[in-house]
């Protein structure tokens, strides 16, 4: 069976958003071989809507960045309520019906990881679904003070189980956690 992932850029104080906003220069050559082996063992990605749109138009623009390189031709499929069927960015699909009998369905297919990127709402939702079998987050040595945060007050009580832990040369902590197993 194939495992969903989800890697988000995190400041210490758990702001998830704009990540540019906070990453200064401590993205390092560790974060980068990491980021690497997360695309190569990848071939479908997962988005919600906001980030499918500001994503659709930046990485088709930008195509000899190695992300844009991965991203704009692998299979995507976007979750959204509200966005129609003609997704103009190369490969993307709507997800029609349930968002969580879909990602059951694809698990069972063959293939890679599938990824979900960005996408918050997306990542919230699947963990809580137990549909997520990974969370990488990558905390940068900085505090954002503003910005949308990956949990809410009102998420439920979760335990989760420390799959590793990595410290980068420029201070990012690398911890990807798993559900808990009983």
């Amino acid at each position: 069976m194939r495992k969903v992932t989800a890697g988000l850029f995190s400041s210490v104080d758990g702001v998830v958003q704009d990540p540019f906003r906070f990453q200064y220069d401590s993205f390092d050559e560790e974060l980068g071989a990491g980021m690497g082996a997360f695309m190569a063992r990848t071939d479908t990605v997962l988005l919600g809507r906001n980030s499918y749109l500001e994503w659709a138009e930046w990485w088709p623009a930008h195509p000899e960045d190695p992300f844009g390189q991965w991203i704009n031709p692998i299979e995507k499929h976007v979750a959204s309520t509200t966005l129609d069927d003609d997704l103009a960015w190369e490969n993307s699909t709507l997800i029609s019906g349930d968002l969580d009998d879909f990602v059951r369905s694809l698990k069972q297919r063959d293939g890679a990881d599938i990824a979900v990127c960005g996408s918050v709402t997306v990542v919230r939702h699947l963990l809580f679904a137990g549909l997520l079998d990974e969370l990488q987050l990558m905390v940068h040595p900085a505090i954002a003070g503003a910005g949308r945060k990956l949990f809410e007050p009102t998420d439920p009580p979760t335990r989760l189980r420390l799959l590793g832990s990595t410290v980068t040369s420029k201070g990012n902590v690398l911890s990807t956690y798993g559900p808990l197993e009983a």
